[in-house]
């Protein structure tokens, strides 16, 4: 049997406990010599992949699908923890229909291209209301009824939103989300594959972390 220590600068020596747990003390702040400095991260998913596109969702993706989405940087690794969208219509929006739309025929795929699945997917197609908010594990319940999970702009026009809130650690277990790795092709992408303009408002924001 080798007998082994692990002692830290400071001179202090790991202990192992009876259940071969180790003790740790978990620091108000980040080390301070870490050498990588981690920032935050903001986008709309976007017709280009980058800051300057388009990113009005509600267009027509009927004949051709439509691409929205978050591409990976050439010189920083981009961790995507949440998404957060918005499905807007003046008209009467219920969780059977898309926003006011009827419900979608092909539906709005979920797709994340990676260096192991060029496209690997996350949903082949949301066609509802209801669908969208079953995979956005962080959607808060508010009203009842046909107004379940729909917000009224109650002052600022006839529109209703529904918000789903997409948490890729309470859904997958990943603690930092789904990677986009620098200088590649990686991607995280909503396709639109029907026709959206009927819809007042459509899109979608990732946050998450730089590196």
């Amino acid at each position: 049997m080798v007998t082994a220590k692990i002692i830290g600068a400071d001179g202090q020596q790991i202990k192992v406990n009876g259940e071969g747990e180790i003790s740790v003390v978990i620091h108000q702040h980040p080390p301070i010599d870490e050498e990588l400095t981690a920032l935050p991260f903001r986008q709309y998913f976007t017709d280009n992949g980058g800051e300057t596109g388009s990113n009005i969702m509600a267009v027509d993706g009927s004949t051709n699908f439509v691409d929205f989405y978050i591409g990976a940087h050439q010189e920083e690794d981009i961790y995507i923890k949440y998404i957060t969208c918005e499905i807007g219509d003046g008209g009467t929006p219920a969780l059977n229909k898309f926003g006011a739309l009827p419900e979608l025929t092909n539906g709005v795929a979920w797709l994340w291209v990676n260096q192991k699945d060029p496209d690997y997917t996350l949903h082949e197609g949301i066609k509802t209301n209801k669908e969208f908010i079953r995979i956005a594990s962080d959607t808060g319940a508010i009203g009842d009824g046909v107004l379940a999970y729909l917000a009224d702009v109650s002052g600022g026009g006839t529109e209703k939103s529904y918000l789903p809130n997409i948490d890729m650690t309470e859904i997958y277990g990943l603690p930092w989300g789904l990677r986009l790795r620098k200088g590649t092709n990686d991607r995280i992408i909503f396709r639109v594959q029907d026709d959206l303009t009927g819809l007042s408002t459509f899109n979608a924001i990732a946050t998450g972390t730089r590196i």
